[in-house]
């Protein structure tokens, strides 16, 4: 691309949306969001081989980036839309912010939600304002449905990315981040629908055109990586960043970012995972997967990365205290400090009692123990044993393993799915 062309392409996105409507946005929402901090990470730096910047938008009242396009969007409202009140389609962070927000300025606020929606979602929002109304089996259902209440009642659809206000509102994230560590020069942005990279890069760009901007989407969820490159890859599947699990990009925000992104990456969900465990074990802080695909994308590109000063926005932190759990557990399992083992015994006194001392023996901790005599097919007299055991890291494990083999013991790692 030459110099002309991307100037051209350039002043094509800040016609849809210009650096002056996000400067407005956020004079209108200051005061009313946290203005959350930006700092260096010097442990991911080292790990990644980039200079990591992280900016923890975890920290707003619903825990995430959104309440600033909602409320963006809600002040620009006239005094009869106020009244009338809004209403959107949303089983997350959108829904909250909007209800937070609507409510605090005495707005009535309507959430159109799928009949699917986990309970502890529906209450968030209810906590916070909102008028929950579940419809519909999925997300596009419960759209049409939120489009049809529209008409009828005569409410304004706050849409969850795809408005240049809304945008404009997520856009002060990067007005912050590049004030706070303007030696930036690469922003990492998950995308969904497109509203927050749209906001961030229409001010990126116009502050430093040199500056590099990279989309994430979920290797299960393609859907603007498809649009922008002409692509037709399946969209779909229960991914870790449900946040950004979107099959149908906005019609706006992919205009805007053709003419102003340099790449996007996609993360496989072992790739979310691992960086959502790194930043709770880094950083203290709880993220959920779509917060964690920025670091995600430049763990598994590093290439791309290296040497550079990177932006990465923590865009939430809402995520099931379970799925937390096992996300953990899984991480200290691929790293070799979980393992289970199956060993295969004779059913002799004595059996289980050796292969224990070798465990003592190399200071590996057992947690769980089960036996099974009848559901195998060994011998009657054969016994095959898992034992869940924690270690200091795999050399450790594999050393155990080792000592068990040569000890004439079959064993085997059970490994994750």
């Amino acid at each position: 691309m030459t110099e002309t062309t991307a100037l051209d392409k350039q002043a094509s996105a800040t016609a849809l949306l210009t650096i002056d409507d996000v400067r407005a946005a956020a004079q209108r929402i200051e005061g009313a969001v946290v203005r959350t901090p930006t700092t260096h990470s010097k442990t991911l730096s080292q790990i990644t081989g980039a200079n990591i910047w992280l900016k923890f938008e975890n920290l707003q009242f619903t825990a995430a980036y959104k309440e600033r396009g909602a409320l963006n969007k809600l002040l620009l409202l006239t005094e009869e839309q106020r009244n009338r009140g809004v209403i959107a389609a949303s089983a997350g962070n959108h829904s909250q912010g909007l209800s937070y927000h609507g409510t605090r300025l005495g707005v009535p606020v309507t959430i159109v939600m799928p009949r699917t929606t986990p309970m502890v979602k529906v209450i968030q929002t209810e906590q916070v304002g909102g008028k929950v109304v579940l419809e519909g089996e999925n997300y596009d259902e419960a759209y049409e449905y939120a489009r049809n209440l529209e008409k009828q009642l005569g409410l304004t659809f706050v849409h969850p990315f795809d408005d240049p206000d809304v945008a404009a509102g997520q856009g002060t994230v990067a007005l912050e981040m590049l004030a706070d560590a303007p030696q930036i020069d690469t922003l990492v942005v998950p995308i969904g629908g497109g509203g927050l990279l749209s906001g961030m890069g229409t001010v990126a760009k116009a502050l430093n055109p040199d500056i590099k901007l990279f989309g994430v989407q979920p290797q299960l969820y393609p859907s603007m990586y498809s649009k922008l490159n002409g692509k037709d890859l399946p969209s779909g599947g229960d991914t870790l960043a449900e946040g950004i699990a979107v099959k149908v990009p906005g019609s706006f925000t992919s205009s805007v970012l053709k003419d102003l992104i340099d790449e996007i990456v996609l993360v496989d969900e072992e790739m979310l995972e691992r960086a959502l465990a790194l930043l709770l074990q880094i950083e203290k802080t709880v993220v959920e997967g779509a917060g964690a695909a920025g670091l995600a994308a430049v763990l598994a590109h590093p290439e791309k990365f290296k040497g550079r000063n990177v932006g990465l926005v923590l865009s939430g932190g809402n995520i099931d205290t379970r799925l937390l759990a096992n996300v953990l557990l899984r991480d200290l399992a691929r790293s070799g400090r979980l393992a289970r083992l199956r060993i295969f015994l004779q059913d002799r006194p004595g059996s289980l009692y050796k292969v224990m001392h070798e465990f003592d023996a190399h200071h590996v901790n057992i947690l769980e123990i089960y036996h099974q005599r009848i559901f195998t097919n060994l011998p009657a007299k054969g016994l095959v044993t898992d034992i869940e055991c924690e270690a200091r890291d795999r050399e450790q494990l594999v050393s155990l393993i080792d000592a068990l083999t040569a000890k004439g013991y079959q064993v085997s790692e059970v490994e994750l799915n």
